[in-house]
């Protein structure tokens, strides 16, 4: 007998519609490997990733449905599906591996190879998709009225708003193409400085902000509330440490590390000499005391995710033969991670031992459970990713200390293994939300999660390059690449083997961070802004000011809601546009041809600083002519 409160998708079980098809795969492995680069440079730039699948579904829906003049919803959803993976795995892989390359300009190991980048980032993506595929009954079907999966109702309301026309892919392909201008005559041409400053005479103080568009779309997609915990951790580094470290010790060396006293950096560097000295250590101790935060706070709902899940397992009862119903067999998931364990260990190029690949499948597993049922309650913008790697590294770390496997052998292993557990986090995290909008669209698991392997193997192919490139032009923990994450990953291990860290600046940041718990500010977003120079948060802010200013405005909430949407397009594509052009202009870089465009020498400081403010009014007014001031169909 049937249920009558059993879910019905848009596509009924009984329809077969195409899928998997030859425009499908391309489309999704082109927007994987340009979703998957730009986040990387994003991430590495500001600490933070976008998701991509709503405009990885708007474009899919405006080149099949408008160019190509097919009408398959499903079809779409499995190019967003192959296109999210990219941004994922990104995510897992520059929040860790940069560590390597840190660790190699200090002269301290070789640098990673691409083939061994690659390795880690492929197994930890599709250990990731496996580790999801038992879990799809208990989480998404079981569970379908309790786990909303924010973002995988959004992409399914997306896909579902472009059947009735397609149009918003101009917009989000609008923002790539006027991203890339601005950040070709900002990065390529040097005609506008990228960055205005002002410091305080008499105080040392620092004030200033960026003029990027992918920036300050971080900030309109966040929101005015996100941002501004940011801005204030920047102001608090800025406005506040900084001008106290220069006061109490200018003629002052804080740590033998330092070859310079506090009043000679500030001198030669200004204030972005003591933030490199001082302040990103201050950042690194609140950031990891809030990836450590984050993770106990959510402990109860761990457990009880973990527990749930495995009891669903276990009651799921036999496979249904309904096309909806049909995941990758079990017996082919178990083989898989078997075959992957193994290629941990045996693979030369993966520096972990059998310790290590134990230890990557235990946590594995447990993390994507989390990760998948986290997501489905917060959102993947919630989900405390950096906390599972944090915690992952620490006891990692310990073992391999304990049982001998220290040194710099011991430092590259235990990088490994959290790359591996950060990336199985963010995919699986990612799979869950493509498998909540399958779901709710009538899609098929199992060429979905066929889809999701895609994805991961084209941006594990792509990554590797685009690290060594972005590395190559501009180098990591640099103004250009500050990649936050990976540094702080670094002095964990470090710190845990035994290296020689300013312990007092890192429990200054962790202190910091425990008071801002105490009084109620998420610690994570005010973490990364005391880390992060604060013309960067600034930039960041002036975009949540204009989100907050387009949700207050005064007109029915159907316009509205299309106004803010149409904005988050905008900022997703200047997001991808930036992101391209600044892969692009690393590789003009690498191949000397950068210098050639550089126009800055025939140009005034003042008169660039002018300009650079001029432009910043530009892509504002540019995001308002996308967003309020769109013409629309009454």
């Amino acid at each position: 007998m049937e249920n009558k409160n059993e879910f019905k998708p848009y596509i009924p079980a009984e329809k077969i519609t195409p899928e998997i098809t030859a425009t499908s795969i391309i489309m999704g492995i082109l927007l994987s490997v340009i979703f998957g680069a730009a986040n990387a440079y994003l991430g590495l730039r500001v600490g933070m990733t976008v998701s991509a699948s709503i405009p990885a579904a708007v474009i899919a829906m405006g080149v099949i449905r408008i160019i190509m003049r097919r009408n398959s919803i499903l079809e779409s959803n499995i190019v967003q599906t192959v296109g999210s993976a990219g941004e994922s795995l990104a995510a897992g892989a520059i929040f860790t591996l940069p560590a390597l390359f840190l660790w190699a300009a200090e002269g301290k190991m070789d640098k990673p190879s691409i083939l061994e980048i690659t390795l880690i980032a492929l197994i930890g993506g599709l250990l990731g998709v496996f580790f999801m595929v038992p879990l799809r009954n208990a989480l998404i079907v079981k569970e379908h009225g309790t786990l909303p999966y924010p973002e995988g109702t959004a992409c399914a309301e997306v896909l579902l708003a472009g059947e009735k026309g397609g149009a918003n892919a101009s917009t989000v392909f609008a923002g790539m193409g006027f991203a890339a201008l601005f950040k070709f005559i900002i990065d390529g041409l040097k005609v506008v400085a990228g960055e205005v400053s002002y410091t305080i005479k008499g105080f040392k103080g620092t004030i200033g902000t960026q003029i990027y568009p992918a920036v300050m779309s971080v900030g309109y997609i966040c929101g005015a509330r996100i941002s501004s915990y940011m801005f204030a951790g920047g102001v608090l580094s800025w406005l506040v440490l900084i001008p106290l470290i220069v006061l109490f010790g200018e003629n002052s060396v804080l740590y033998p590390s330092v070859d310079a006293t506090i009043g000679e950096i500030f001198a030669a560097e200004g204030a972005g000499g003591i933030w490199g000295s001082y302040i990103r250590y201050i950042g690194a101790g609140a950031l990891a005391a809030g990836g450590i935060i984050s993770l106990i706070k959510s402990l109860p709902l761990i457990v009880k995710t973990f527990t749930g899940a495995m009891k669903s397992m276990g009651s799921a009862g036999a496979a249904s033969s309904e096309r909806t119903a049909k995941d990758l067999s079990i017996k082919i998931v178990l083989i898989a991670i078997v075959v992957l364990t193994l290629l941990i260990w045996i693979i030369p190029a993966i520096p972990v031992n059998p310790i290590g690949a134990v230890i990557i499948v235990v946590f594995g597993f447990f993390f994507a459970t989390v990760s998948s049922r986290m997501v489905g309650l917060v959102g993947s913008s919630n989900n405390p990713v950096s906390g599972m790697a944090i915690a992952t590294l620490l006891i990692a770390t310990l073992i391999l200390k304990f049982t001998g496997n220290g040194g710099v052998a011991g430092m590259a292993s235990a990088i490994a293994i959290g790359s591996i557990i950060c990336i199985v986090s963010a995919i699986a995290g990612d799979t869950s939300q493509d498998l909540k909008t399958g779901f709710l669209l009538g899609a098929t698991p199992r060429k979905q999660q066929v889809a999701e392997i895609v994805g991961v193997v084209a941006a594990a192919l792509a990554i590797g390059g685009t690290l060594y490139l972005l590395d190559q032009a501009w180098g990591f923990g640099t103004d250009e690449l500050a990649a936050p994450q990976a540094t702080l990953m670094k002095l964990i291990i470090e710190g845990v083997m035994g290296g020689n860290l300013p312990w007092a600046l890192v429990f200054t940041g962790v202190f910091i961070a425990i008071v801002a718990e105490i009084i109620g500010i998420p610690v994570l977003p005010f973490a990364i802004g005391i880390y992060l120079p604060v013309q960067l948060n600034a930039c960041i802010m002036v975009g949540g000011l204009i989100r907050l200013a387009l949700d207050k405005l005064k007109k029915e909430k159907e316009t509205k809601d299309a106004i803010v949407n149409d904005g988050i397009l905008f900022c997703s594509g200047m997001i991808a546009g930036e992101g391209l052009v600044g892969i692009l202009l690393a590789l003009l870089a690498v191949f000397g041809v950068g210098e050639l465009l550089d126009l800055s020498k025939f140009i005034p400081a003042t008169v660039s600083n002018i300009g650079g403010l001029v432009l910043f009014g530009i892509i504002i007014l540019t995001l308002l002519k996308f967003t309020l001031w769109k013409k629309r169909e009454k």
